[in-house]
């Protein structure tokens, strides 16, 4: 059976994780497309799950049935997964900056069948947590032991089918389901607490069966302790919820909700970039 890769040391994770926002930088600016606030943001989640020894994934065998789900829900953050996804094996570095071009397979919302390593087709809001709990009563029905990941936004949580979702997964006591929301603060049109407060998260959770992690979804030790604790969840599905800051490390893009879907300028590209170093 192939495990999930072997964890590497916070300091290589930081270093990856600086990667990782390079590309997604260097990908939309090249497109002169896409979304870098909530890609960034959402980083050390998405370094944690493929390097932290967290996600049980074979690049070789994309389609290994005991493989680990993770489902993009936030579907405009995947240039991250992408970036991700390269630095695995699953496709070349170089295919990056195809990113949204016509025939590409980075297109710029994922799409199953298309990409290696995308397991679901997203990008339409409020759907990701639904498709996450299929996931996890097909591995009960069939007697498999993956395991569920579904990252979704905050502003994200505004929809109701994310609620039914909940709902359904503590009904059935999912506990190889683990919902990540990267709490940014932030959605398309301002703060969400401005628009639709989702204040108390974690109780409203917790109301419907689930046990509940905060934590600095920029602390990436932090982080893979709570993937892996949720990992080891049996009895209940899990929520982290990670506080993190929209368009992290880049000081002009953090907690500015211009660069929602702005791609950066050449100079705004080299600045950023230039930071990162």
């Amino acid at each position: 059976m192939t495990a999930a890769p072997a964890a590497v040391s916070v300091a290589e994770l930081e270093e990856i994780a600086r990667t990782l926002r390079c590309h997604v930088l260097r990908m939309i600016a090249a497109a002169n497309s896409g979304h870098p606030g909530g890609s960034l943001s959402a980083t050390e989640i998405v370094c944690a799950l493929y390097f932290g020894g967290v996600l049980r994934h074979d690049p070789a065998q994309p389609l290994w049935p005991d493989r680990d789900r993770f489902i993009l829900s936030k579907g405009h953050g995947v240039p991250v997964l992408y970036a991700a996804l390269a630095e695995r094996g699953y496709f070349d570095v170089e295919e990056l900056w195809t990113l949204r071009q016509i025939d590409s397979r980075m297109q710029g919302h994922p799409v199953q069948g298309v990409t290696p390593g995308i397991e679901a087709s997203t990008g339409s809001l409020g759907q990701g947590l639904s498709i996450g709990i299929g996931h996890a009563l097909a591995a009960r029905l069939d007697g498999r032991d993956y395991h569920t990941f579904v990252l979704m936004g905050d502003g994200e949580c505004q929809e109701g089918q994310v609620w039914e979702a909940a709902m359904t997964a503590g009904n059935y006591r999912l506990g190889s389901l683990t919902a990540i929301v990267d709490a940014n603060k932030f959605q398309l049109d301002g703060p969400v607490d401005a628009i639709n407060s989702l204040a108390p998260l974690d109780a409203k959770f917790a109301a419907f069966g689930w046990r509940v992690i905060e934590v600095d979804g920029h602390d990436i030790a932090a982080v893979v302790d709570a993937l892996q604790q949720a990992r080891a969840g049996t009895d209940a599905p899990t929520c982290i919820i990670a506080h993190t800051v929209k368009g992290k490390g880049v000081s002009f893009m953090e907690h500015n909700n211009e660069f929602h879907g702005k791609a950066p300028t050449a100079e705004q590209l080299a600045a950023a970039l230039e930071s990162l170093s």
